[in-house]
């Protein structure tokens, strides 16, 4: 069953998201442990990323993802939200900088991200 997270930051504000061990139980539940995370946002095209101390390798992993996917990209320890194109898209759709494992979706739009900056700082926690 997926548990409900809320993303904040100072200006994209509260946005409410699950996250489901369907798809990738070990990374979705190592991330679940690791909550609250804080750490500051890094933004590549249409991505927010930013890195976590959740340490787990390849799981079901892939490039391409849809716009609202949460995924974990194993090489940077990193959580990354994927809201439209990224630099290596090749279509409308995002695609990662290498595979990462899915474990969530934003709940709305999660095109609000586009107001983030580099540097801000960001919250996960449950909701």
């Amino acid at each position: 069953m997926p548990v409900k997270i809320k993303i904040v930051t100072k200006s994209a504000g509260e946005v409410l998201a699950e996250i489901d061990e369907a798809r990738n139980p070990k990374t979705a539940r190592a991330v679940l442990a690791a909550l609250p995370i804080e750490s500051s946002v890094n933004r590549w095209g249409e991505e927010v990323y930013f890195s976590t101390q959740v340490r787990v390798g390849e799981e079901r992993a892939q490039e391409e993802v849809d716009v609202g996917e949460i995924g974990f990209w194993p090489p940077g320890s990193a959580l990354c939200i994927f809201f439209g194109r990224t630099p290596t898209s090749t279509g409308s759709k995002p695609r990662a900088a290498s595979p990462v494992n899915v474990i969530g979706k934003v709940l709305g739009d999660p095109k609000v991200f586009g107001k983030t900056r580099s540097g801000e700082t960001i919250r996960v926690e449950r909701a």
